[in-house]
């Protein structure tokens, strides 16, 4: 175990505690038709354009989700012609991309485990104001939060490193004390060189084997 155990466990929503994202991008193609791949490059252009990663204007709320999904719906139509944009809902993207999916139940009941045992918990997410209600409703099974800090609200997005200041001033810890559980490389090498400790995710088991030997108290609820 670590010299200096964690005591606030901080967790990703996307890919940690919702479903990877490979199968989110899977699971809207049968929504909508539109490959991972044909949406990955539109909203890689959405961001080109905005001189900007490709989420970061929503979730920074710099645009809104109708704009955002309006411009994905233009690159989409001049990148595939052919393309049947009809049954995708680009301009209330939330709801479609959220729509049938369920959290990863066993990383919900690691937040409530880890509380359970004494440990602050939060979620620590890159995230879209008009997504909100869809992905607060998924994450419900993980039970009560000691903090939530999402970048449309802070204004701020990992891996930038005022994020994880504000995070620590929310539950008023040092960094040392902090762990962050993330599915992305960049995310997990930005809160280490913020002074954190990071896990990250690639699948449940992994994450748990190497959460017990950082805390040395783990067991699922």
């Amino acid at each position: 175990m670590n010299a200096i155990a964690p005591r606030a466990i901080w967790f990703d929503f996307g890919g940690v505690l919702s479903p990877p994202l490979s199968e989110l991008f899977d699971a809207y193609e049968q929504k909508t038709g539109i490959t991972p791949r044909a949406l990955r490059a539109a909203m890689d252009a959405v961001g080109a354009d905005l001189g900007a990663h490709p989420l970061a204007p929503i979730e920074l709320a710099s645009i809104t989700e109708y704009e955002w999904g309006s411009r994905l719906r233009t690159h989409l139509a001049a990148a595939n012609p052919a393309l049947d944009l009809s049954r995708a809902e680009l301009e209330m993207f939330g709801g479609q991309w959220f729509s049938d999916i369920r959290c990863n139940s066993l990383m919900a009941s690691t937040v409530r485990s880890m509380r359970a045992q004494g440990h602050l918990v939060g979620v620590l997410s890159n995230n879209v104001v008009e997504w909100e209600p869809h992905w607060h409703r998924m994450i419900e099974p993980a039970g009560e939060l000691d903090a939530l800090i999402d970048s449309c609200i802070v204004g701020v997005r990992k891996p930038e490193p005022r994020i994880f200041r504000i995070a620590e001033e929310a539950l008023g810890v040092a960094p040392s004390e902090c762990l962050l559980i993330d599915d992305l490389a960049e995310n997990c090498a930005a809160a280490e060189e913020s002074g954190w400790q990071a896990i990250r995710f690639t699948s449940n088991a992994q994450t748990l084997r190497e959460l017990s030997y950082r805390t040395g108290t783990y067991s699922v609820v």
